[in-house]
């Protein structure tokens, strides 16, 4: 009889790693945490404190509706936050998409051109229109473009900050827009789409859109973030917005303009959790695994570039998943199995 030796296995030093990099991690987003929310916490405890009668009160998060200037300069800026988020999208979105799919020789130069807002300063920037405004009731009176300058200076809804704000913030949704679009395969999911019949609209629509929401979403917030902190444009064009009130209202009350200030940031990130929680990443494809077919991941099929393909009648049925990465959509073998948009 042979005697079997063994020797104690060691733990591999993949797992020692793994728990230094958890510790590690763990430390840098704790000082992380401590970075931001203490300073939170301090302004609010700063918004609560009764200075006269002592200990806790809400009344300066109560009268922030009824704050003199508030409802107008809230709805002032939510104005020129949508209607900037909207402008922004519509000018990256197809920009960033033909340069990607029909252009890409081009990418230096747009890369280059988003970059510009970054390069430029605002103060001058805001100098350049200024100047330019007031040609509008000057040397341009009574002419088309004069009488367009005049009436984009409306204080209610200023439209010539909606036009320096996309400006501002285009840089910061290319950035956001060119990361989901390099996360995908993008060049795939047009080819098959439109080997499989769809139109250039249904492309975009239902194929690539819901593909880079994440994207859209995060160039909309950080458009949204721009257009709601933004003072010295605003301020030198005399437009009131609610960084200029918050400005205004620190000098007659500290603790009501902290608490607006609080307020809005709480409510910014409640606003952003909900969309992350409720919006997960959808990617188009499905595969199905087919002990018949002669290739792995047999092709699916496209319903409106958003539903999946089955397998062939008369297939062995197989696991259907969503991959974690956009995979090659190919038509199915035979008439039986042709896929259609």
């Amino acid at each position: 009889m042979t005697a079997v030796l063994t020797r104690p296995v060691e733990a591999p030093a993949v797992h020692k790693r793994k728990r230094r990099f958890n510790a590690t991690r763990t430390v840098v987003l704790g000082l992380a945490a401590v970075y931001f929310l203490v300073p939170l916490a301090a302004a609010v405890w700063f918004t609560v404190q009764d200075k006269v009668h002592g200990g806790v009160t809400g009344e300066y998060y109560t009268s922030i509706p009824q704050a003199e200037g508030f409802a107008g300069a809230l709805r002032r800026s939510l104005s020129l936050a949508v209607l900037t988020v909207l402008g922004v999208l519509l000018v990256t979105v197809p920009a960033m998409l033909a340069v990607t799919l029909r252009l890409p020789k081009l990418r230096p130069i747009v890369e280059g051109l988003s970059l510009l807002p970054l390069v430029i300063p605002p103060i001058a920037l805001v100098a350049g229109v200024r100047d330019m405004l007031a040609l509008g009731p000057n040397q341009l009176a009574g002419t088309p473009f004069g009488d367009a300058l005049v009436s984009s200076q409306d204080p209610e809804l200023p439209i010539i900050l909606v036009v320096v704000y996309i400006v501002l913030a285009t840089p910061f949704a290319y950035r956001s827009l060119d990361a989901g679009i390099r996360a995908i395969d993008a060049r795939t999911l047009v080819d098959a789409a439109r080997g499989l019949g769809s139109s250039w609209f249904d492309v975009v629509w239902r194929v690539l859109l819901p593909n880079l929401r994440g994207a859209v979403l995060g160039a909309a917030f950080l458009t949204l973030g721009l257009v709601l902190g933004e003072y010295t444009i605003a301020s030198i064009l005399l437009f009131d917005t609610l960084p200029t009130w918050l400005v205004k209202i620190s000098g007659e009350n500290g603790q009501l303009s902290v608490s607006v200030s609080t307020a809005s940031l709480l409510f910014t990130w409640l606003l952003l959790l909900v969309v992350s929680s409720r919006t997960g990443p959808r990617l188009l494809g499905v595969t199905h695994d087919c002990g018949r077919c002669a290739h792995a991941g047999h092709a699916a099929q496209l319903r409106g570039g958003a539903r999946a393909g089955r397998a062939r009648p008369g297939h062995r049925a197989g696991r259907v998943h969503r991959p974690a990465r956009p995979v090659r959509l190919r038509q199915d073998h035979g008439p039986a199995g042709a896929g259609r948009v």
